[in-house]
């Protein structure tokens, strides 16, 4: 069976306050008093206290700002400038996350398959090929790239990990996550910019997975996907020469909220697990209104719903990484035994992707 044995997290080093960017935001949009006032309730209501980030204007006088424009009328850098800056720190985040993972786990040159995870950035030579290179990994690895695929990306991940430890017994899977949200950061004054602007981060996170239990890992049960079309509009990603746009509507938490009830009980059902079978609630904290709804509509209780509030207001949403902070989280605190774990994250689509883990200490200790 696969098994989630260790989870190794990164973070830019420039970490910036909430209030720090709403500073720069308003001077950015150019507000009056009024809708400075507005969006300085909405931050005030995310949930958020700091943001990691590579760029690092944030929190810096104004003369010293190096991406965000000193002049309103000067633009923000173009789609390749915004490119050359993720190309500088993806490899570098990501190498870190990977040292943080496989430390006393695995050493590089016993991995055998490579998965990368990105939507904020892509080029060829890309990502797999540099950490290949960096970690001097076997040019005959098995390496493939999930691109364009947002938030919920890192769950496709461990699918495509489970398929390969399904198939091939001595595989050793690094999945790796990698988002610079905030280098697609807009200069106009929009809802879907300005949600943007106070909800994404940067972030990486890299999973090890293999078949061989130990005393932590965790068991890859299941898979179960969801797609609300009439959401599809409700939040998009494109490409512009301008950067990356977001679309990102209001509605999306009332879309999650009236289809995560049957969503959970699918995916429950799928596994072989009845209603009440969930321990550990791993909920990719995508803003503050969707993990207040889910956790109302599924009667959880603050407790379960914590590691996902603790890493919104410790890090922002990064996208596809977050639901991996998380679960390290979960992880961290410990998952007793037989425990099951039930993870969601949501992305374009409006798509909904879940996941269910169990914890069999029980069967390596009783071996």
């Amino acid at each position: 069976m696969a098994e989630i044995i260790s989870i190794g997290i990164a973070a830019p080093k420039h970490c910036h306050s909430q209030q720090d960017i709403l500073a720069v935001m308003q001077e950015i949009y150019q507000l009056d008093a009024i809708k400075k006032r507005k969006l300085s309730f909405l931050y005030s209501q995310s949930g958020i206290a700091q943001r990691h980030s590579v760029i690092p204007d944030f929190g810096l006088p104004k003369e010293q700002w190096t991406f965000v424009p000193t002049d309103h009328a000067n633009d923000f850098p173009d789609i390749d400038k915004r490119m050359a800056i993720y190309q500088s720190y993806a490899t570098p985040l990501c190498l870190e996350a990977i040292e943080n993972c496989l430390n006393g786990h695995c050493n590089h040159e016993a991995i055998t398959h490579l998965i990368t995870v990105s939507c904020t950035g892509m080029s060829a030579p890309g990502l797999d090929l540099e950490i290949m290179e960096a970690l001097n990994l076997s040019p005959n690895l098995f390496r493939t790239s999930i691109n364009f695929m947002g938030c919920y990306a890192a769950i496709h991940g461990l699918k495509l990990a489970k398929l390969i430890c399904d198939t091939t017994p001595e595989a050793q899977v690094l999945l790796v996550c990698l988002e610079l949200c905030t280098i697609h950061l807009q200069k106009e004054y929009s809802l879907d910019n300005a949600s943007s602007s106070l909800l994404f981060a940067d972030g990486c996170a890299a999973v090890l997975i293999n078949n061989q239990t130990q005393t932590n890992s965790l068991t890859i049960k299941g898979f179960h996907s969801h797609v609300a079309s009439q959401g599809k509009s409700d939040m998009a990603w494109n490409i512009s020469k301008k950067g990356f746009l977001m679309r990102l509507s209001s509605y999306i938490p009332q879309l999650i909220e009236s289809d995560i009830k049957a969503l959970l009980h699918a995916a429950l059902k799928k596994s072989g697990f009845d209603n009440q079978a969930v321990t550990n609630w791993c909920i990719h904290p995508g803003g503050k209104k969707i993990v207040d709804l889910i956790q109302k509509e599924l009667a959880l209780t603050p407790s379960d719903t914590e590691d996902a509030r603790k890493i919104l207001h410790q890090y922002g949403n990064m996208s596809a990484p977050t639901i991996l902070f998380v679960l390290k989280s979960i992880m961290e605190k410990g998952v007793k035994e037989n425990a099951v774990v039930f993870g969601v994250a949501f992305g374009p689509g409006l798509t909904m992707e879940t996941f269910l883990l169990e914890n069999k200490t029980t069967r390596l200790e009783h071996a």
